[in-house]
């Protein structure tokens, strides 16, 4: 499975981004899917997924209310709107598919990283 994310940059604290994972496969259904984040010297840990319907979400805590995931099955395209921004957002931020039917998931095919910097 290949995904394609984008979206990522160099924004202010407050400020909002939107990133992108495309699956140009016509396989965007078939797993459930979601967002992962690296900060620099920390492990990759688990940040927003969507179920294959797209019916259900599961958020980390620290991002509750102030992120969101969503699916375009058409676009066969995976969204995070992130607003509010703040310093310990800045990671590099990956889209991943599961092969699972919960949430949280562990991913089993990764897309190439975005890098999402916030300043102050």
């Amino acid at each position: 499975v290949q995904l394609q994310a984008s979206g990522g940059g160099l924004v202010q604290a407050g400020d909002s981004l939107r990133l992108s994972c495309v699956v140009p496969e016509n396989t965007f259904s078939l797993y459930i899917m979601g967002w992962f984040r690296q900060a620099p010297g920390q492990e990759r840990t688990f940040v927003a997924g969507m179920s294959r319907s797209g019916g259900d979400t599961f958020y980390a805590d620290s991002v509750k209310g102030r992120f969101t995931i969503s699916r375009d099955y058409a676009k066969r395209t995976l969204y995070l709107q992130m607003n509010n921004l703040n310093l310990e957002d800045t990671a590099v931020y990956y889209c991943a598919a599961g092969r699972g039917w919960s949430l949280p998931f562990e991913g089993d095919y990764w897309g190439h990283g975005t890098q999402v910097t916030v300043s102050s």
